[in-house]
């Protein structure tokens, strides 16, 4: 099947839009959560369990795979799919966004919002050739280019694959954000040039804008990826301080963007910022939330729960079931759940489980929560659909 992204229907107030991505493991329909499996394993889930919880597609990192088991062993294994179970559609990033967020000392966080740490850096030096690292395994130093990241992407095999940049985290200045966003409007050239050595009808291309949180910049790096023949575009990067900036920032990356190109906004994936993303004409998000959030003993949960229970819901998006109130609960996460978790287990025995520190417990909530994903975007498919997607939000966010 050939790659193809198809607008199926725009709505009248808003850039949201329902889309169909088509690949040669299957038709994803947008818009999309895209769950990490980092290493090539959803944390707490198999693959039968994504499947069994109509996930559409899911994303494994190159920075880790690089490192072990390897590109070339994945590849000899038959590719990702093969190695690990999954015949789904499947995206690899570029590699660029760990390197970068470790390098710094820090996570996510470091890189999309401001926090820092002072945890030892990994990254040992960024100029024009890409970027020499320390591996976190080991100790071994390791340099990343434009056109390994693309031949690490080729032999791990995804559908989607990602050009390698650098990513910008919050405290730099301007002058180094623009110096860095030229640098990797040169490496997504140098991607792309690897990428069509080889033509392949098994693998699609995304570039990525950059620009931080100026508008001037994010111009420039919109007009110059819609340049370039990519199948897609992702939006990377420092998206500002807070959620509001967040959404200034994802709003000026958005408006030079060629419409017609599908779009996925890197490591976002909040209940609110997938709304307002969804808005701006967003149709693939990923990040590691839901899984992570389960392994703390966190459940996903819609309004009509904290309703249900005579609470507050404003600013509340999971229960913690560590909470010692849920100890004699004999409901079900969300009633109005179909997942395996709230057909069969008490809020009572999930907290049980995480006090006497049972694994189970891990993979009850992560089936929860992918469950509680996909049902979330299923419904906003069907509220686009039908031109009310302000009025289904009402449902989810107080």
């Amino acid at each position: 099947m050939d790659f193809k992204f198809d607008i199926t229907f725009q709505t009248l107030g808003s850039k949201a839009r329902l889309g169909r991505l088509s690949t040669p493991h299957g038709v994803v329909e947008t818009p999309a959560f895209i769950f990490c499996a980092t290493r090539a394993a959803i944390k707490g889930a198999t693959p039968q369990h994504m499947r069994q919880e109509n996930t559409q597609i899911i994303l494994a990192n190159t920075y880790h795979l690089m490192l072990q088991p390897g590109s070339d062993l994945v590849a000899q294994m038959g590719g990702l799919h093969r190695f690990m179970g999954w015949d789904g559609p499947m995206l690899t990033d570029s590699g660029g966004f760990q390197i970068f967020s470790l390098g710094h000392g820090s996570i996510a966080e470091e890189v999309k919002g401001r926090r820092q740490t002072l945890r030892p850096k990994s990254l040992l030096k960024i100029n024009e050739e890409g970027a020499t690292f320390k591996s976190y395994i080991d100790g071994k130093k390791h340099v990343l280019t434009p056109e390994k990241s693309i031949q690490i992407q080729r032999g791990l095999g995804a559908d989607f694959i990602v050009v390698l940049d650098e990513c910008t985290p919050f405290h730099v200045d301007k002058s180094y954000t623009e110096r860095s966003m030229h640098m990797s409007h040169r490496w997504a050239e140098r991607s792309l040039k690897e990428f069509q050595k080889e033509p392949t009808d098994l693998q699609a291309l995304y570039g990525i804008t950059q620009g931080g949180v100026y508008p001037d910049l994010r111009k420039i790096s919109g007009d110059f990826i819609n340049s370039l023949p990519f199948f897609g575009h992702a939006v990377g990067g420092s998206l500002g301080a807070d959620k509001a900036q967040m959404a200034e920032v994802v709003e000026m990356a958005m408006e030079p963007l060629d419409p017609v190109r599908p779009v996925h906004l890197l490591g976002i994936g909040g209940i609110s910022d997938i709304f307002y993303g969804v808005q701006q004409g967003i149709d693939t998000f990923d990040c590691v939330h839901p899984t992570r959030l389960a392994r703390h003993g966190g459940a996903l949960v819609p309004l009509s729960v904290w309703e249900s229970m005579g609470e507050d819901p404003r600013g509340r998006e999971h229960m913690n079931l560590r909470n010692a109130r849920f100890r004699d609960d004999a409901r079900p996460l969300d009633e109005t759940c179909a997942c395996q978790t709230c057909q069969t287990l008490s809020r009572g025995y999930l907290h049980h489980l995480l006090k006497a520190g049972e694994l189970l417990v891990m993979q009850a909530l992560t089936v929860h929560n992918v469950h509680f994903m996909n049902r979330l975007l299923f419904r906003i498919r069907k509220a686009i659909s039908q031109d009310c997607l302000q009025e289904e939000k009402k449902k989810w966010i107080a």
